[in-house]
């Protein structure tokens, strides 16, 4: 392992730690899930950074989870991934049940927000894509005055057709952004990005799901103290009524968690 270097906030930083060092990945219900405490995770996005090769970043959320275990393409994509991060205080709380280890949760408009100030103490780059039109120009307009020394080097909307999609890919490619943040409209949605991932080039990828309508001041995100609660998906549930019928796979959740534990499923024995 040799010396690697970054720099941050205009000064030049000399670190020799892998990035198994930095985050901890556990096999949680056969789904990856990565372990990074927030002073690790600007080291760890450098070293990520510095590998020549497609590195997609995942926001899991318990859904997330229980998707990736049914749908053999989603979970290729997530067990593939170079960043598993939990979103959701059932997923951090399985894991301690589980395992006994403390995951760390990001909130997913905290994170974004983090990822794009380590690139803009880079002078890195960023290319947006999906949202509509209005929504992603305003989004990048506030992304512009924001982080002034972040680079956006293209945007294209979600609503694009089928023919433009070769087109829209070699921009990409070419542009050859830090981070690709990619939002919905895009026709697959997250699964758009594992389609795709060898025709994107290098850098980080990342579904961002409505976070430009949150950009663009369209949409509120929740409040911390509410994400400290985990209650954030009461607002959605009361936005979409049928997200309420989410109790049902909730519990087989929690009946996934109790099997696991009971028959110590892909549980570590503990040794002496």
């Amino acid at each position: 392992m040799g010396n690697k270097v970054a720099r941050d906030s205009g000064k030049t930083l000399s670190f020799t730690v892998s990035k198994d060092e930095c985050r901890e990945r556990v096999n949680f219900l056969k789904v990856p899930i990565d372990i990074v405490e927030p002073e690790n995770l600007a080291l760890l996005v450098h070293q990520l950074l510095a590998e020549e090769k497609e590195k997609n970043v995942v926001l899991l959320s318990v859904w997330d989870l229980l998707r990736a275990r049914q749908n053999a393409e989603y979970r290729s994509y997530i067990q593939q991934a170079a960043l598993v991060i939990p979103i959701s205080k059932s997923i951090v709380k399985g894991i301690r049940f589980l395992y006994g280890k403390q995951a760390i949760r990001y909130m997913p408009f905290e994170f974004v927000i983090s990822l794009l100030s380590m690139l803009e103490r880079q002078e890195l780059s960023c290319y947006l894509l999906g949202g509509k039109k209005p929504i992603l120009s305003k989004a990048e307009k506030n992304i512009r005055e924001t982080f002034s020394g972040l680079r956006v080097v293209g945007r294209f909307s979600g609503s694009f057709r089928r023919q433009e999609e070769p087109v829209i890919l070699e921009a990409i490619r070419k542009a050859s952004p830090s981070l690709l943040l990619v939002g919905k409209g895009i026709r697959g949605g997250e699964h758009w990005i594992a389609r795709n991932s060898n025709r994107l080039g290098n850098g980080l990828r990342l579904w961002c799901s409505d976070l430009f309508d949150v950009f663009a001041e369209r949409k509120k995100h929740p409040s911390k103290g509410v994400f400290a609660l985990g209650l954030e998906w009461v607002g959605y549930c009361f936005q979409n009524p049928f997200k309420f019928l989410r109790f049902f796979p909730f519990m087989y959740y929690k009946m996934l968690l109790l099997a696991y534990k009971i028959f110590r499923i892909n549980v570590p024995k503990k040794t002496a």
